[in-house]
């Protein structure tokens, strides 16, 4: 079955950051897609892995080139959060088709709030990007699960 929508896509990335609030990880969940078809899911696992790079983004890609493929130039990755600087520079690197994101990081986005890596003519590779889907579900998980924290 293809799906093409990005809304779609993106509540499947929804539920990955749900499963990551049941593991007390941070609310972030990608999607990897290629041709309508979905690839890989994963959310974040920076505590579970005691890792600060194990990033929902990063996860996938490395799992996607861990299985041999040089360049994601047909695919579309989903994600909750605006990718960090290392999310978005292995999207440079790994030469990612699409990136769809649902809610803005102020704090250290750098797909357009702190910096906007992905649309620099000065890299050999920019993907695409679609922000603000699903944005209000996006950034409504993240505000409850670190309210709850802060109680």
């Amino acid at each position: 079955m293809q799906i093409d929508d990005h809304t779609h896509w993106m509540r499947l990335a929804i539920r990955e950051a749900e499963l990551a609030v049941s593991e007390n990880e941070i609310p972030v969940g990608a999607v990897l897609v290629r041709g309508g078809e979905l690839i890989a899911l994963e959310h974040n696992r920076t505590r579970q892995y005691t890792d600060p790079l194990a990033h929902a983004e990063k996860l996938l890609i490395d799992k996607i080139l861990g299985s041999k493929i040089k360049y994601l130039q047909d695919y579309a990755l989903y994600v909750t959060l605006e990718p960090c600087l290392m999310c978005a520079g292995m999207m440079i690197w790994s030469r990612l088709g699409t990136l769809v994101f649902g809610a803005a990081d102020p704090k250290a986005g750098a797909v357009g709030s702190i910096y906007n890596v992905l649309a620099d003519a000065s890299f050999n590779h920019n993907p695409v990007v679609v922000r603000g889907v699903l944005k209000e579900e996006c950034s409504s998980m993240l505000k409850a699960f670190f309210q709850e924290k802060r109680l």
